[in-house]
């Protein structure tokens, strides 16, 4: 969260508001005025994600999930539970191109480097979203990284999370020491010869085109092989504030605002996360829908397709949550890169 919210701790896990009229996002169905509510149907899943666990190695005041050292809501997900997905995958013929990893922070995850190489080996691009610190940086994570970065070469993406291009903002979101320890991991990266892409954010009030030309800076110092004019190279994220007022979205907006369900994450992609005390992890529709059992469409990929009822309509996302309008259509964010 920006600077001039960072106090307010967060938790999204959406409570059913019963209320006459309607209060925003309490229908799946219906907008608070009785409109028709927009949805989303999965027109070719390209993108799997896979949140790996929300333990990470910092606390930042604007993590979506709350990731900490000691949060473990989302669990370590592990190898065998990874390979069941993508052995569905390949069994039914899923155009699948892309295995997104998020969390937490990924090199938290003790098999990691083993779930990397399963889906690298079946010729998935990977990408992974990571603060390139200390998790990254272990002797034993950066061999394994270069091994498969000797394999795999340019299917192996990593995105790393730089709030702001200078120390002052990003520390203040991320901790202090933390723009070091990241400019560190990232200057490993570029020395080995990665595929990079930075995440910024949008929360500071400054245009995009100072925010642009400010990591411009920063990156042609570094000698970093990062495109700040690139919108694929350098991503700025908008920011997700559940407490701002929203608008909620009706099939009527897409022509309003000029976008299509096409352009939309849940179109082209779905997310797996295992909760603490579950047996088996879970597909949702998104990266951002993590702890709200509501959002839930079934633990195989042949289920979320059929989840019908309550937030889902024959596999189709009702778009009842304040991230479906403000990050996704509104603000036309996207985590992966395949979209």
């Amino acid at each position: 969260m920006c600077s001039n919210q960072k106090h307010r701790r967060r938790r999204f896990v959406i409570t059913t508001v019963l209320a006459t009229p309607l209060s925003k996002f309490s229908d799946p169905d219906h907008t608070a005025d009785g409109a028709r509510r927009a949805r989303v149907a999965l027109e070719a899943l390209r993108t799997l994600w896979i949140n790996t666990g929300t333990l990470c190695n910092i606390a930042c005041s604007n993590c979506y999930i709350e990731s900490s050292p000691t949060n473990d809501e989302l669990v370590y997900i592990s190898r065998s539970e990874t390979t069941l997905y993508l052995d569905e995958i390949e069994r039914d013929g899923w155009p699948v191109t892309e295995i997104g990893f998020t969390g937490g922070e990924p090199f938290m995850n003790p098999e990691m480097l083993g779930i990397l190489a399963d889906a690298l080996d079946r010729g998935f691009s990977v990408l992974i979203l990571t603060n390139a610190m200390q998790p990254m940086l272990r002797p034993a994570v950066q061999d394994g990284l270069l091994e498969l970065h000797k394999a795999h070469r340019d299917r192996l993406h990593l995105r790393v999370s730089l709030d702001h291009y200078s120390m002052a903002l990003h520390d203040e979101e991320r901790g202090s020491g933390s723009f070091d320890k990241t400019l560190e991991g990232v200057d490993w990266l570029a020395e080995h010869g990665f595929s990079i892409a930075l995440a910024g954010r949008t929360c500071w009030g400054e245009t995009e085109t100072d925010t642009r030309a400010g990591y411009a800076a920063l990156i042609k110092a570094r000698g970093w092989p990062v495109r700040a004019a690139d919108a694929d190279s350098l991503i700025l994220f908008p920011e997700m504030d559940e407490q701002a007022d929203v608008p909620e979205i009706t099939d009527d907006c897409w022509d309003i605002l000029g976008r299509s369900p096409s352009d939309v994450m849940c179109a082209s992609s779905r997310m797996v996360v295992k909760r603490r005390g579950d047996s088996a992890p879970v597909v949702l529709p998104c990266t951002l829908l993590t702890q709200d059992p509501a959002f839930d469409m079934g633990q195989t990929l042949a289920a979320a397709t059929r989840a019908d009822g309550g937030m889902f309509d024959h596999g189709a996302v009702k778009l009842n949550h304040p991230h479906c309008a403000k990050f996704c259509v509104v603000g036309g964010g996207s985590c992966s890169a395949a979209e």
